[in-house]
């Protein structure tokens, strides 16, 4: 008799079932320019290899993490003077898997660009867009974001990177206890093309910031009222008055992304094609230690009308792809401290990214979506996987008084 395969629910966006790794022909590798860590099991299984040639290069490259160890990061490659992994051959093909098997991979190594998280015991699995293909599928797709339920092997590998219960009987209702709504919300207003996609990130942090009020003052009982409320005004059209007082601050924009993207620098980048990018985009809107604002904002706005608003208006879907991408990706908004700061967050990838494309436009006298992909890709492989500068941006914006709902509207809208 033949014995049932188990498998287990996942919920996913429709592009997952499409992708796979195109190795070599990759323009990236997803083995450089960052930390790759070793799980236990892959650490132990390695230090009983006796394969002649690998054996060497695992006790010497592979060691184990001295401080924040855990079974997850029990160790980690060691990169060589490139910042590549030890174990690339010529064609930038992985040693390990080509000796021992797929089995012998890490589980960053076999799950990435994957991101697994549960939710009521529901694996949720999506791409990370620091994969070249995987921004691509991701991105590409002028009709849009659209997510599916299927059944995968049980025992499928990975592991969780969040995890959440909203139903407890035993808990009092939190703001955990409506994630589902406000989150099928947010995608929902992120996917309303009846207003560009500016309006639409505003109603999103508009909506938030009510969302955290209700929290700080214990109506979180009162979350369902206000996505009704919102979507009564957002169908009526009785939002768009409001949001055509809204005034844009092209100069505070400069400057504020620049900070950002210079503290990002500083830590040093190791991503040939970010750093491309990055100067394209200073040369696009002449942005130099030597260059007066009010000449760098002129040239934006000359490089946005002439070069970045053409090509976008035509292509604004694959901004809301990588925002709706973001929101399934990182468990929005709950998947940081607060509401807010999960929107603030939100706001930051999205402005830093399209500073980068208009400096972008500006430099090429025009946009691709080769381009666009390079740029998006290339910012999340440097960005996205950094936590730390994360943080560190988190608290400058504390610090300085930056995070509230007037300054993302001007990170917002041009």
């Amino acid at each position: 008799m033949t014995q049932k395969t188990k498998t287990r629910p996942i919920l996913t966006p429709q592009y997952m079932s499409d992708f796979s790794c195109i190795g070599s022909a990759c323009e990236d590798t997803c083995c450089a320019g960052w930390r790759v860590e070793i799980d236990e099991d892959t650490y132990k299984q390695y230090r009983k290899t006796r394969d002649i040639e690998l054996k060497p290069l695992l006790d010497k490259k592979v060691t184990r993490q001295r401080s924040k160890a855990s079974s997850a990061a029990y160790a980690k490659i060691q990169m060589d003077k490139e910042g590549k992994c030890s174990f690339l051959n010529e064609e930038n093909l992985c040693k390990i898997q080509l000796n021992l098997g797929p089995d012998l991979l890490s589980n960053t190594c076999a799950i990435y660009p994957r991101t697994l998280n549960k939710v009521n015991g529901i694996i949720e699995k999506s791409l990370t867009l620091s994969c070249p293909e995987a921004a691509r599928l991701a991105l590409l797709n002028p009709k849009g974001m659209e997510f599916e339920q299927l059944e995968e092997h049980s025992d499928t590998r990975g592991y969780i990177s969040k995890q959440m219960v909203t139903t407890n009987p035993k808990l009092k209702i939190n703001v955990q206890s409506y994630f589902w709504e406000l989150r099928i919300f947010s995608i929902q207003v992120l996917q309303d093309r009846s207003y560009t996609l500016s309006e639409r990130l505003i109603i999103v942090g508009m909506f938030i910031k009510k969302v955290q009020e209700l929290v700080d003052n214990g109506d979180v009982h009162l979350i369902p009222d206000n996505i009704v409320r919102y979507t009564n005004l957002m169908a009526n059209k009785g939002i768009k008055e409001l949001l055509s007082t809204v005034s844009s601050n092209i100069q505070i924009q400069i400057e504020l992304c620049k900070v950002l993207v210079d503290a990002r620098f500083k830590q040093g980048v190791n991503n040939p094609r970010y750093i491309e990018c990055l100067q394209e985009m200073l040369l696009g809107i002449q942005y130099t230690e030597e260059a007066k604002i009010e000449e760098v904002t002129k040239k934006y706005e000359e490089s946005y009308e002439l070069f970045y608003e053409p090509f976008m208006s035509e292509h604004e879907y694959i901004l809301e792809n990588y925002l709706v991408n973001h929101v399934f990706k990182n468990m929005f908004p709950l998947g940081l401290k607060t509401p807010f700061e999960d929107y603030v967050m939100l706001v930051i990838h999205y402005s830093m990214i399209k500073l980068h494309l208009i400096g972008l436009a500006g430099f090429h006298k025009g946009l691709t979506t080769d381009i666009v992909i390079k740029l998006i890709q290339s910012f999340a492989k440097t960005i996205e996987h950094n936590g730390n500068y994360l943080s560190k941006v988190s608290d400058f914006l504390k610090d300085n008084g930056f995070n509230t709902m007037a300054y993302m509207t001007i990170l917002v809208k041009n």
